[in-house]
């Protein structure tokens, strides 16, 4: 996971240029102490909601538990009237570290900074995709009755 978050990290630090201080290099770094991340597509198993950078680095390192990283795409930057926030699109790809399963995910993430750092991350994503990373692509299937589509 911390080769996944540097490569995130610096995914960020170019998304975001000079948005961020050029000293905040990792990912804690980069967010605010106090700044809130929201998953609002998130299933009852994780949180919708993480308030502060301390609580944001212990989620990050329960989800380094469950799906390993391999790689994540360069971002399509959408640029706002507001020039603090941006929207990014990206994918990440992995797999569920019990299961094996693919992770193929889509991310539409909001980001809003102040002062050189991020005090806003709104992450759109599909929990389908982390459903069957997770459980399995069988297990999904049974439970939505269809078959399961990554990203």
């Amino acid at each position: 996971m911390t080769e996944t978050l540097g490569s995130f990290s610096l995914m960020l630090r170019r998304a975001l240029g000079d948005r961020l201080d050029p000293d905040a290099v990792s990912f804690n770094e980069i967010f605010d102490p106090d700044g809130v991340m929201e998953f609002p597509f998130a299933y009852a198993d994780l949180p919708r909601r993480i308030e502060g950078r301390e609580a944001l680095a212990a989620h990050l390192s329960m989800l380094a538990t469950l799906i390993t990283f391999d790689r994540m795409s360069e971002p399509t930057i959408i640029e706002t009237s507001d020039p603090q926030t941006v929207v990014l699109e990206f994918e990440g790809f992995g797999r569920g570290i019990a299961t094996g399963e693919p992770y193929e995910q889509r991310y539409v993430s909001i980001i809003r900074t102040r002062n050189g750092r991020i005090v806003h991350y709104k992450d759109y994503w599909n929990p389908l995709a982390v459903l069957s990373a997770l459980r399995g692509a069988e297990e999904v299937a049974k439970l939505t009755g269809s078959e399961v589509r990554h990203g």
